[in-house]
Parts: C-alpha cells; sequence; structure tokens
C-alpha cells in the first residue's frame, strides 16, 4: 500500500466539474497558494458550518493570495442546491467516483471522506497537511491562514 501524499510531495493534479464555474483544474492554479478542504458531505452539520465559515473569511484567504476549494463526492446538483442554501460562494468541486479523494488519501476504512485539508504552494508542493478520523471538527480559519502564509 502506497503512503498518503504529504508534506513535500508534488500535489496530485486533478481536473474536476464543480460550481459556480464548471470545470477546474489544479493547474489552473499555479502561481497562486491553493487550500484544498476535503469535506465528507453536503448539509452535514459540521460541513456545513465549516464551509460557511470559509466562505465568511475569505476575504482573507483572498488578501494573501489564496484561493479555497471545496471537494466533496456529492455531484453538482447537490453542490448546487448547498451553495444557494447555505449562501457559500466557495467553488464546491464533485469528485464522485473518489479519484481526487484517494490521490490524497483521504478515504476512511468504508470509502467514506475524512474530514482534511491540505495547503499547496504556488509550485504545487504540499506544504500543509491534515487529515482527521473521526471530522466532528474543522480546522479552523486561523491556522489555515498561518500555513497559508508559511507557504508564501
Amino acid at each position: 500500500m502506497n503512503s498518503p501524499v504529504g508534506v513535500g510531495d508534488a500535489a496530485p493534479g486533478f481536473t474536476l466539474h464543480g460550481v459556480p464555474q464548471g470545470t477546474y483544474s489544479l493547474s489552473d492554479f499555479l502561481g497562486k497558494i491553493v487550500v484544498l478542504a476535503f469535506y465528507p458531505a453536503d448539509n452535514s452539520p459540521v460541513c456545513t458550518t465549516q464551509l460557511r465559515t470559509y466562505t465568511l473569511d475569505q476575504k482573507s484567504f483572498k488578501e494573501l493570495d489564496a484561493a479555497v476549494l471545496g471537494i466533496s463526492p456529492q455531484g453538482i446538483a447537490s453542490h448546487e442546491k448547498f451553495a444557494s442554501e447555505q449562501s457559500i460562494s466557495l467553488p464546491l468541486l464533485s469528485d464522485e467516483d473518489k479519484t481526487v479523494g484517494k490521490a490524497y488519501g483521504v478515504l476512511g476504512p468504508l470509502g467514506f471522506y475524512r474530514r482534511s485539508v491540505f495547503v499547496i504552494d504556488r509550485s504545487g508542493e504540499i506544504t500543509y497537511a491534515r487529515r482527521t478520523t473521526a471530522g466532528l471538527t474543522f480546522y479552523p480559519t486561523s491556522a489555515l491562514l498561518e500555513a497559508v502564509k508559511k507557504a508564501q
């Protein structure tokens, strides 16, 4: 079994459909810092709080030239409804076949997404990697902003 990617590794590339714009590729963000927030499910209580918090704090990420992308295994229709109902303006990407989740090592033993966050620097290297076991809490904006600052 391969070790999951971590700090110092090249971030696995991907192209996923998402809302609001359509298609998102990690390569589109080269030259920017990227925060990948893997979350288990649209409309679950912790995921909703997490993504609403990151949306409210989006200005702080933008000031550091960082983009935040949410990734989960739900489809586009679910993401559209979730973003609309919860006022989430972050891009939400759909990894229905869990290929990206597998590449980043965020799948739990039963194949469910574990709440996880990665910060990727401007050259595409992972500089911060955190995976949860239970996922009952999420990484606060303050911790992510510190990780983004270190990635600069």
